[in-house]
């Protein structure tokens, strides 16, 4: 397969989209250092090296170090995608989304614009309570982060990271449709990928300064390691239900007849279950860092990252969502139609009906695996790791999204691949069959 990356820059097309994400990255990346205008940085800075171990230690994770900053990122896509999850959820309950969701491609781009409007909302409010809540911010050393406090400074704020959001939100889009890989979900990519250098660097220099053991480093770095392996394995573990196509006469030719199998990923939902759970979570635990209040204090207590309540509920998150997004992604009903429509039938199985309730049987059983596994490496290395005092927040949840991420965006490059022809992925030789263009 990597022999094969060579014949990337060969292809026109691919290289261009190739480009354009990359570009589109570089310019997210450059939008993380630019400051949203009122902060005093360096202020700013105190309180996070305080908050390092708090629900802001995730959210900075995820936007790439822009909170820390307070650019005009800050929000990061989080707003969209709490969005996206109140519109699926809408879905089940409102008959109008319901329809919608039925009439294709129309049908898409209209809850998806539904989901814009929702996502510029939530990015108002949400910076309307950030904005409140930095005016109430004193650093260690008794400072405020705010040079002007009042409406003046909340409504610039609001602007500036609703604009930051929006922005972000179609950097996703266009890497989508122009680029390789699902935008939204490689932006989140390279909020992580940006923050390991620098954990990486403060993690060695914890271990020079004696906080934290050599041992414990190593465990921790084998962890890692075991984690990526499990990972890449169950990514693309696949439970295959054979299929038998019943030969057809048309003309003077006969059709059909081959075997072939139905693939079922054991994590069929991808990395969508634990950002939409960390996002669910972090609304909340934000707002309740910023408005200084008992009963809201508690709740940001209870929602420290690594903690016991944190740790049920995200579990629980995670579980609720691998079942919902893959009822949503993927239709038993349509699939058993579509194969008794072109003559396609499971060895022992009537078609119809009894085919859609044996494929649903055998994906309840699979999502069930899959959502334990997604749990389990979300949960355990952030236990493990706040067990062990480590400094920075890098945990399960981060190595899922870097390594399902990576996974898709490799699938998507080898499908242009073998859609032209190249079998670069596939072979040892790299060389292409039949046209080039």
């Amino acid at each position: 397969m990597f022999e094969g990356i060579q014949n990337l820059p060969r292809i026109p097309e691919l290289r261009r989209r190739l480009g354009f994400t990359l570009a589109m990255l570089a310019i997210y990346r450059l939008g993380v250092a630019v400051p949203t205008p009122g902060i005093d940085g360096e202020a700013l800075g105190e309180f996070f090296k305080a908050a390092q171990a708090t629900v802001f230690g995730m959210v900075n994770l995820f936007s790439g170090g822009a909170l820390e900053r307070f650019s005009i990122f800050a929000l990061g896509i989080m707003p969209y995608i709490s969005a996206s999850i109140i519109l699926q959820l809408m879905t089940l309950v409102v008959p109008h989304l319901e329809r919608l969701s039925k009439e294709g491609e129309q049908g898409r781009r209209k809850i998806t614009q539904y989901t814009r409007y929702g996502t510029v909302g939530l990015a108002l409010v949400q910076g309307l309570f950030i904005s409140m809540g930095l005016e109430q911010i004193q650093t260690p050393g008794g400072g405020s982060v705010v040079y002007d406090a009042g409406w003046s400074f909340r409504l610039m704020t609001m602007l500036t990271l609703c604009s930051g959001t929006v922005f972000i939100m179609w950097l996703g889009e266009q890497i989508s449709e122009r680029g390789i890989g699902n935008g939204i979900s490689l932006i989140i990519f390279a909020g992580i990928v940006a923050a390991i250098p620098s954990a990486i660097g403060a993690t060695f220099e914890f271990t020079r300064q004696g906080e934290l053991g050599v041992l414990v480093l190593l465990v921790l770095a084998a962890l890692m390691i075991g984690v990526i392996g499990i990972i890449v394995f169950v990514e693309r573990a696949q439970r295959r239900i054979p299929v038998q196509y019943a030969k057809r006469v048309v003309g003077r030719k006969m059709y059909g007849g081959q075997s072939t199998h139905l693939p079922l990923k054991v994590n069929t939902a991808g990395v969508i279950p634990p950002i939409f759970a960390s996002s669910l979570l972090i609304f909340p635990g934000t707002i309740a860092q910023f408005v200084q209040h008992p009963a809201f204090q508690r709740a940001a207590d209870f929602l420290q990252p690594g903690g016991m309540f944190y740790n049920v509920i995200y579990v629980a998150a995670i579980i609720f969502f691998c079942f919902f997004y893959t009822a949503v992604t993927f239709k038993p009903d349509d699939v058993a139609e579509n194969m008794q429509k072109a003559g396609g039938f499971i060895p022992g199985i009537r078609p119809g009906k009894r085919t859609a309730e044996y494929i649903d049987r055998i994906l309840t059983r699979i999502t069930l695996g899959g959502a334990i596994y997604v749990s389990i490496v979300c949960v355990l290395p952030t236990i493990l790791i706040s067990r062990f005092n480590v400094p920075f927040f890098f945990g399960g949840t981060a190595l899922l999204i870097v390594v399902g991420v990576a996974i898709d965006t490799v699938a998507q490059m080898q499908a242009h691949l073998i859609q032209r022809n190249y079998d670069g992925f596939m072979s040892r030789g790299g060389r292409a069959r039949g046209r080039t263009g």
